[in-house]
């Protein structure tokens, strides 16, 4: 590879990382670039550790021919069972050990070697096998995100030539840039979804980070506590308290994203979600399949708990309908995208009530109101409340009882929910 090409393929990457291609057409690109220009590739694979609360990293493949192999991949810990026995057996792992940040590896001469897949490599027709391990500095860290991994084949006999390898040294850490730069972005939007929700983050990240930049919404608003919460974990060990929570947060979350709702606020065991959009009818059916799922969610979980001799409860959920302010509240340097106004208030009071009159489900005369004639039939009034703190008494509504004592009315109500599901 010439040093035209060479500065062809530079000015190629550097493009691209700013246009914000993705990391497998980088990985790709930067492949069949490599070839077009003489430097005989038959396989490139990258990974990069992130920050996610799920999996440990990503990875990016490429093959000179079609495979079946997908061209990107999330991988989890490798720090236990058979993931950190592959871990401890690989090329990289090894040149952690002994400090090496390039290693070469004679794919017809490599029997007495006991790396992961090298002798898969070697069989399958690659000739050589040249890895590099590209550190980042403490400032360049992010979380588990502190080296960018990658390994590069030929078939070539004779492997890659010393021109070769001095082209792959100049480039790949060019590689490694573009590819943590779109992994950064990534991290980013990442975070903005589990802490902020998802469109609080889409809303951040198109930049609307100003304080006081709020918009006046109407929107159903949901908030949701754990029943007894408070006398079940004085009764269980601290360490099985953020397992509790968590079980039935899921339970909730998983709930309200699945019927287009968005979650603002977890506050404790309570959870702070509304619904939106241009027909707020739609938004209140919504919520009302939240609610279902939720309870359907919480079916499975305590039948799993119980199962396994740990501490069981249930929730009560407030469902509102007003106008709120949506956007950002609090200090330059600390500010909560989130909603305020009366309505908010009003909706945690509702829930609270929910233990006053031993419902799981209380709904406000506004949230009634807006449902369509088949939804008001499914719900009951349970008489008129002043709420605390709140200076008018209104009328709170549950789910007719009916529906949980006969299956024919379930059916009917969950065919209402289903419905409502194939509208937009």
């Amino acid at each position: 590879m010439d040093i035209t090409a060479r500065l062809d393929l530079t000015n190629w990457l550097v493009a691209q990382s700013l246009t914000g291609l993705p990391e497998n057409d980088i990985l790709r690109g930067f492949c069949e670039r490599c070839r077009e220009a003489g430097l005989e590739l038959s396989r490139g694979l990258t990974f990069i550790d992130t920050l996610h609360p799920i999996f440990e990293g990503r990875g990016f493949r490429w093959n000179e021919s079609a495979s079946n192999e997908s061209d990107s991949f999330e991988y989890g810990s490798s720090n236990d069972g058979e993931a950190a026995q592959n871990w401890r057996r690989s090329v990289f792992h090894h040149m952690l050990e002994k400090g090496h940040d390039e290693f070469s590896i004679d794919l017809t001469d490599c029997a007495h070697l006991d790396f992961t897949m090298i002798h898969d490599l070697s069989a399958k027709g690659h000739r050589h096998f040249l890895a590099f391990v590209h550190q980042f500095g403490e400032a360049g860290t992010l979380g588990q995100m502190d080296c960018f991994y990658s390994y590069w084949l030929t078939r070539r006999d004779g492997g890659f030539t010393a021109p070769q390898m001095a082209a792959l040294r100049d480039l790949i850490p060019l590689l490694a840039l573009a590819i943590k730069s779109a992994q950064q972005v990534d991290i980013v939007r990442t975070l903005g979804r589990v802490y902020l929700g998802r469109d609080a983050s889409e809303q951040v990240l198109r930049g609307r980070i100003s304080r006081g930049v709020t918009e006046r919404i109407n929107a159903v608003l949901w908030f949701s506590d754990l029943r007894g919460s408070t006398a079940i974990s004085e009764s269980i060990s601290p360490d099985e308290i953020i397992p509790l929570l968590n079980d039935y947060a899921e339970a909730s979350i998983d709930a309200i994203y699945d019927s287009g709702g968005d979650v603002l606020k977890l506050i404790g065991d309570g959870v702070l979600a509304i619904f939106t959009g241009g027909d707020m009818g739609a938004a209140r059916q919504a919520a009302l399949r939240a609610e279902h799922r939720f309870r359907l969610n919480i079916a499975k979980l305590n039948a799993r708990r119980a199962g396994e001799g740990r501490p069981v409860t249930s929730a009560y959920v407030g469902l509102h309908l007003g106008e709120v302010f949506y956007g950002n509240i609090g200090s330059d340097d600390r500010l909560d995208f989130t909603v305020v106004g009366p309505a908010v208030n009003e909706v945690s009071r509702i829930a609270s009530m929910c233990r006053s009159v031993d419902r799981e489900l209380l709904a406000s005369s506004e949230f009634c109101a807006g449902l369509d004639e088949e939804g008001r039939r499914y719900l009951v009034s349970t008489g008129r409340y002043a709420l605390r703190g709140i200076g008018r008494a209104q009328d709170l509504y549950t789910l007719d009882p009916e529906i949980a004592a006969s299956p024919s009315a379930a059916r009917a109500y969950e065919s209402y929910l289903a419905d409502e599901m194939s509208h937009p």
